[in-house]
Parts: C-alpha cells; structure tokens; sequence
C-alpha cells in the first residue's frame, strides 16, 4: 500500500524548497520565490516569517524592479547561521579554517605545534581550535563539525587513522580529539579533502582524477562526482606506485615511488620555500629553472602512466596550484606526446579552481553540505 505525504511533511518540504531556492540565487523576493516554485503566496508568506524568527535568513535590502510602487524586500540566507571548521595536521603546524554556508572563508589561522603522538598534543590542539571559535565570537551551536585532514588513510567510517607513516600515527582514534571538543569530529585524507574543495567550486565537474601536488603527494578518483575509496580504503595511492626501483627512498620504505619524484620535498631544497623557488623559476635563474623542468618532466610520465588509466580530465592541485601557469601546463603535454603510444590532445590537464586552503576548506565542507542536504 502506498503511504501518503502527511500535511506536516508537505509543510516540511515547502520549507525546505524555499531556503534552498533563496540560497541559490541569494537576494530574492516573495513574487520570485513564489512564482519559481508554483506555491501559493500565503504559503512563502508564512514560510519566510518561519525562517527569519529561526534566524536561517533575513531581510536585506530591496529588490530593484522597473515597475512603478513599493519595492519588493530582497531576502537572504544568513550564511555563518551554522560554521564547518576544517584542521590540517601536519608534522610541524597545525592549519585551522572556518568556513561560512557558502564555503566562504571566515578565518584562517596557522599555529606552530610540532606532532607528537600525546594526550597533551592533542589537548593543545583542541584549545586552539576553541580559542580559535571564540575569537571570530561564534556558538558552541553554530558549529557543525570539525573535519581533521591528514596525511594519511583513513577507515570507511572517519574514525581511525589506518596508515599513517609520515605522522606515525596509524591507529590513532579520532577520540584523542572528541575528548576535548563538543562537536561532531572526523579524520579525512588530506587529498580527498582538496577534492572535496574541487567540487564544491565546480559544478559540472563529473569524473577527474585529483593530483594534490603538496608536502607530500596525494591524489583522489573522482566518479560521477563522487571520491572512490575502493574496497581497501586505499584507491588512488599513486604516490606510492615505483617509478624509479633504485631510486630515493621513499618514507614507506620502497625505492623510486613517485612521492620521491612529484611532491614538493622532492622539489625544493631543504628549508627552501616554495615562494622563493619560483621567484627564481620566473626570473629564468639557470639551476632553479632545470630543477622545475625536471620535475615537470617526473610528473609527465607520472600523468602518462595514469592518463592511460583513466581517460578523463587531470586536476593539478595542492600547494603547487597557485604557482602552475599555462606555460607549464603545455610543458607537460609536450612531454607527455613524447611518452604516450596515442595521438594526445592537450585538452585534459586542469590547474585547480580553489588553489587557496582546498585542504582545510575541504575537511570542513562535509558538514556543510550534509546541513544543506537536511534543509
């Protein structure tokens, strides 16, 4: 038998199809939403009064129109009305962002704690996030949740750190955090997250394969525009696929990995910034220009290899992204027709669209988007 929609379901629904709508397209006004939605006005009406006494959107302003009388008032969602934060850890700072409903930066701090695998470390950590909380002066109700990324795998359901060689922290529970804190937590591999911050600013972006170009490298499968984890937990762990057998020593203990050839310890020099080394890459300065062809060269045939896979679009990003030109890009698909059997149409390489904190954006937009999906 087939059950019917209860009226409170209706209402509920209703209200849902309206902040979505006003989210959307931002400013509106009752005659948009109500001729968009094919609902009555008495039912915007008493909808939008329930929304702004919740205190989910508010009045801003008039709408302009080219008809004669009283403007229409223009409404808005109210977009910190819930806050994601998103935490980095890494081996010698901790990187904390919080973002708004749009997945717009609120702020952004960078805090200087070397990783210990410790009660207190994790204690300290915590404080800084609450300190943090406080200081942009938001709620304990505010916050949705506090997504950890890592350099790291993590378990199906985000609680445990599977292999975490560069921290030593596999096995570490995301308890050691949620002991101090009185939201929802939950690790994420640091690359899945940049991808997450992908998506979120591309919508019509369908399959890719995500390069997260960093520290360290990482990389995310994305299908149907979903992160493909794979039966394991450790799809997309090119970074550890061997390029070179005799090759550098990789910090999983193999020879030649493609981390030794493509993440940016393998780039830059000790202590040496990443701002620096392209400052000297643009001024055509000789030793730091071969070292970036070289390493333009690893990545071809690191992207060959894996274009060969996966026939869709490659994303470049990670730290590396905000320092990618266009002449970079056509360096690469020089020195991939080199290596590739098919004819190769330089149509598939992409630099990322959020080159800016994708890593701690991402870790905090799940929260965001599974209040959005409950709207």
């Amino acid at each position: 038998m087939k059950k019917s929609i209860t009226p409170n379901q209706i209402k509920e629904n209703n209200r849902n199809l309206i902040y979505q709508y006003i989210y959307r397209n931002h400013n509106v006004s009752q005659q948009n939403i109500a001729y968009d939605l094919h609902l009555s006005r008495p039912t915007v009406t008493t909808n939008l009064a329930s929304l702004e006494e919740d205190g989910l959107i508010t009045k801003n302003g008039q709408i302009n129109t080219e008809y004669v009388g009283r403007k229409a008032a223009a409404y808005t969602i109210i977009p910190d009305y819930r806050v994601g934060i998103g935490v980095e850890i890494l081996r010698k700072e901790v990187k904390i962002i919080a973002v708004n409903l749009y997945g717009e930066k609120i702020l952004r701090s960078v805090y200087k704690i070397p990783y210990k695998n410790e009660d207190d470390y994790f204690q300290k950590v915590c404080q800084k996030i609450l300190s943090f909380k406080d200081f942009i002066g938001l709620s304990d109700e505010q916050i949705l949740g506090v997504g950890f990324a890592m350099q790291a795998l993590i378990s199906p359901d985000s609680k445990i750190v599977l292999y975490g060689k560069i921290l030593e922290c596999s096995g570490l529970s995301i308890s050691a955090f949620t002991r101090y804190l009185p939201y929802p937590c939950a690790f994420i591999h640091d690359a899945d997250s940049a991808a997450i911050a992908e998506l979120w600013v591309s919508p019509n972006l369908d399959d890719a394969f995500y390069l997260s170009l960093s520290h360290h490298l990482g990389a995310s499968l994305i299908i149907d525009r979903k992160l493909i984890s794979g039966d394991h937990g450790h799809s997309s762990t090119i970074e550890h696929i061997q390029m070179e057998p005799n090759g550098k020593l990789c910090y999983c203990g193999k020879h030649g990995c493609i981390e030794t050839l493509c993440s940016l310890h393998s780039l830059l020099d000790e202590n040496e910034t990443i701002e620096y080394f392209f400052q000297k890459v643009r001024n055509n300065k000789e030793a730091e220009l071969k070292r970036w062809h070289t390493y333009l060269q690893h990545l071809a045939k690191a992207i060959n290899l894996l274009h060969l896979i996966y026939d869709k679009t490659f994303i470049l990003g990670g730290y590396l992204a905000p320092f990618l030109l266009e002449n970079d890009l056509a360096f690469l698909y020089e020195e991939i027709k080199k290596l590739t059997p098919f004819p190769e149409s330089s149509d598939f390489l992409q630099i990322s669209k959020m080159p800016k904190h994708n890593i701690t954006i991402g870790a905090a937009l799940p929260y965001i988007q599974k209040f959005l999906n409950t709207r």
